[in-house]
């Protein structure tokens, strides 16, 4: 059995490339992935979070076939996520421009603004997703990057309460480091 690829920056990058290149329509890369080419050098992931704006199965499917022609097992590049995108509201109005629109680009692929990230992290909030807020909030602080800070510390007061105590540190980590 072949071990799984891990993505780092390099590797992110040359896939992100790949799908602006190749596949046509429009990309939202999210996750590790998108840690490792955006805010932290070190950041590696088992899989690249990127799903098609459109929503349609037909994208999925161009994905799908990139990454086998790339000879990654398809697993690696996961659309699953569009089902936690779709769930924020407005989130295709807090997306930014990565990668594409140059010339001989097919497709562009995008990321969250600062606010959406936040908002996609806060349901699980592992370990490595408060680890990742921190770099996204010393980028935003870096780079003076907007950030709805009112609407994320809502968002986090929201969650439903928790047994698990860890989650619980963690949450209150992220809502002090909002404040």
């Amino acid at each position: 059995m072949s071990a799984e690829p891990e993505f780092d920056r390099d590797h992110t990058r040359t896939i992100v490339e790949a799908i602006a290149d190749r596949l046509p329509g429009d990309w939202l890369l999210i996750g590790g992935g998108l840690v490792a080419l955006w805010l932290d050098v070190d950041r590696t992931t088992e899989d690249l979070d990127i799903i098609g704006i459109a929503g349609c199965d037909d994208p999925r499917l161009r994905l799908l076939e990139l990454a086998d022609d790339l000879g990654l097992p398809i697993e690696t590049l996961n659309s699953a996520a569009d089902f936690f995108v779709r769930r924020v509201p407005g989130w295709d109005t807090e997306i930014e421009l990565l990668h594409g629109a140059t010339k001989g680009a097919m497709g562009r692929v995008f990321r969250p603004t600062p606010t959406l990230f936040l908002l996609f992290k806060l349901g699980r909030l592992s370990d490595q997703d408060l680890a990742d807020c921190q770099c996204l909030l010393d980028r935003v602080e870096q780079d003076q990057l907007p950030l709805d800070r009112d609407r994320v510390r809502a968002a986090l007061k929201k969650l439903p309460p928790t047994e698990d105590t860890d989650l619980t540190d963690r949450r209150a980590q992220l809502l002090q480091r909002l404040n």
